[in-house]
């Protein structure tokens, strides 16, 4: 008898690996190599002097401190929205279920204009937050919020298949034991549905690091205040400083590599953890 051999409507590997890798290429790595490429046009106390301005170090401040505290804040109520979509019925629940994927339907620059009518000063909630002192449109707080409305959804829709999947007989069993519910979603839920959760958190917080369309509106750009390093990015593009904007480019593209790294090395000994423990 001839040997089995199991035939695939997908091409071979070797074949497939290929493609990935001419596709990669193209997409993400070739656009990458071009920006080093370009700021290597600058020697490197040009290249520090453009990345070290006070202006800019300002803009790293803003960016990168808005956007984890955002995608933080996400985590946190992303896995409410979640729990409360998956346990519980009421009425409505289709129509709040397809509201979480209005950010990624809505043009961002809709969605920086809506925020920023909302939270001005003579805007619906803005004409109530400000006499109490809480001015939230054209300051950081204002970038802060748009962060946080664009990140909702990654948290939402990363966390709400695990909580899916999850055996009920693994908190009957907890219940059955003596356990609280506090303990049961501490010691039970919460340890499977982490490394969906750190998911969910590094890719709201690579989203809002790259945000530019509703930031712009309700930051009020100010230099040194409310100013991101995406549009100081653009600023320096139409004063055609091509060496300059990838300068900034390539230090938010290592920062941001460095801290997903670190993200996505603290998920992987999640997952070794839970796998071993099991």
């Amino acid at each position: 008898m001839g040997t089995f051999r199991q035939h695939s409507v997908l091409p071979g590997f070797n074949l497939a690996l290929g493609f990935t890798l001419l596709y990669l290429s193209l997409i993400v790595l070739i656009p990458i190599s071009a920006a080093f490429v370009r700021t290597a046009e600058l020697t490197l106390p040009e290249f520090w002097d453009v990345v070290t301005t006070p202006r800019v170090l300002a803009s790293y401040r803003l960016t990168f401190g808005a956007s984890f505290a955002a995608a933080l804040l996400n985590a946190i109520f992303g896995l409410l929205v979640a729990w409360v979509l998956v346990r519980y019925h009421f009425p409505g629940k289709k129509l709040i279920d397809s509201l979480v994927d209005l950010p990624f339907a809505l043009p961002t620059a809709v969605a920086g204009i809506a925020l920023t009518a909302l939270y001005a000063g003579n805007g619906w909630l803005g004409q109530y937050l400000e006499p109490l002192g809480l001015k939230v449109a054209f300051t950081p707080a204002g970038v802060f919020v748009a962060l946080t409305f664009i990140g909702l959804p990654f948290v939402v829709r990363t966390v709400q298949p695990v909580l899916e999947d999850l055996e009920p007989e693994l908190e009957e069993a907890a219940a059955t034991l003596g356990a609280t519910r506090l303990q049961t979603f501490l010691r039970v839920i919460f340890p499977a549905i982490f490394p969906a959760l750190i998911t969910g958190f590094a890719l709201a917080f690579a989203r809002a690091i790259g945000e530019y369309g509703s930031v712009i509106f309700i930051a009020g750009n100010m230099p040194m205040i409310s100013e991101i390093t995406p549009l100081l990015i653009i600023t320096k593009l139409e004063q055609y400083d091509y060496a300059g904007a990838t300068a900034l480019a390539v230090v938010m593209l290592v920062i941001s590599f460095v801290l997903l790294l670190i993200i996505n090395l603290l998920q992987w000994w999640s997952r070794s953890r839970s796998s071993s423990s099991v």
